[in-house]
Order: structure tokens, then sequence, then C-alpha cells
């Protein structure tokens, strides 16, 4: 039974996700320029495009993981010194 709420909110989140930005193209290709005097021809270049909803998904990331980097080297300076002191 849990399963159905479960769907039922990812429903929600889908539907205010598809209110709150319209769709938008996942790459955005650039045409394929060729030659007729030359027989290479250039590939087409596609560039993923950031959606707005993935950029606010992880707004917070950046943040923490100077959070955690800055506690862990205080742990790590810390432990250096009690080495020192109890030896």
């Amino acid at each position: 039974m849990g399963k159905k709420s479960r769907r039922k909110a990812k429903l929600r989140a889908a539907a205010r996700l598809a209110q709150r930005a319209p769709a938008q193209p996942v790459y955005q290709a650039k045409p394929i320029a060729t030659q007729v005097a030359q027989p290479k021809a250039v590939a087409a270049s596609v560039h993923p495009a950031v959606l707005p909803a993935q950029a606010n998904r992880y707004q917070y990331v950046v943040p923490e993981m100077q959070r955690i980097g800055i506690i862990s080297g205080v742990l790590f300076v810390i432990l250096i010194v009690l080495a020192f002191v109890l030896h």
C-alpha cells in the first residue's frame, strides 16, 4: 500500500514542475556544416542545456561540501595536535 502514496507524491511533484517551468529541449544541436570542395563533413555538435529544475535541485550541494571540507580539515588538525601532545 505504501507504493500508491509514493506514486501519488511523484505525480504531484511532476505536476508542480510542469507548472513552474515550460518544457525546454534537453539538448541544442548545431547544424552540420559541409563543403563541396572537401570530402569531410563537420559533425553536429550537441550541447546539453542545463534545465532550471536541475539548477534548483543542486543549489545547496556546493556550500554543504565546503562546510564538510572545513569541518573535516579542522578535525584532522585537532587529531594531529593531540597526537603530538599525547606522545
